[in-house]
């Protein structure tokens, strides 16, 4: 089993990013995070690096209900969607498959809740 699904898109990364945030607002997701890849890469080790973004997209309704069955599970909070400018205007956007990553708890109660959050990541992805 994948632990993403992803899409390429024509576009600008500037844009890519705007497009992304928008969709995942429609869907009830803030952006909670941001971590410049690049910026760090270069500030920390100064290496050049692709422009790639970490995006961590929170649904706080969804969130709540996770916290609620596992309290531990902020560990694995927030979901995280990447964008990655994997060439000039070839733009990847992928998210983590939340579906996945709970396999990795042993507690039922997070089946339904990832499932739901899996549906909507996968719109976001999907309507690029």
């Amino acid at each position: 089993m994948s632990y993403y699904f992803t899409k390429t898109i024509s576009t600008t990364f500037d844009n890519a990013i705007k497009k992304v945030t928008d969709e995942l607002k429609e869907e009830g997701f803030g952006i909670l995070t941001e971590i410049d890849v690049k910026e760090t890469l270069k500030n920390k080790l100064n290496v050049d690096f692709k422009k790639y973004r970490i995006l961590g997209a929170c649904n706080p309704p969804f969130a709540y209900k996770a916290l609620q069955a596992e309290d531990r599970i902020g560990a694995m909070l927030p979901c995280n969607v990447i964008v990655i400018e994997q060439a000039e205007n070839k733009i990847e956007v992928s998210a983590v498959d939340p579906v996945a990553s709970m396999q990795a708890v042993d507690n039922e109660s997070l089946n339904d809740i990832a499932n739901e959050v899996q549906s909507k990541l996968k719109k976001v992805i999907d309507s690029l």
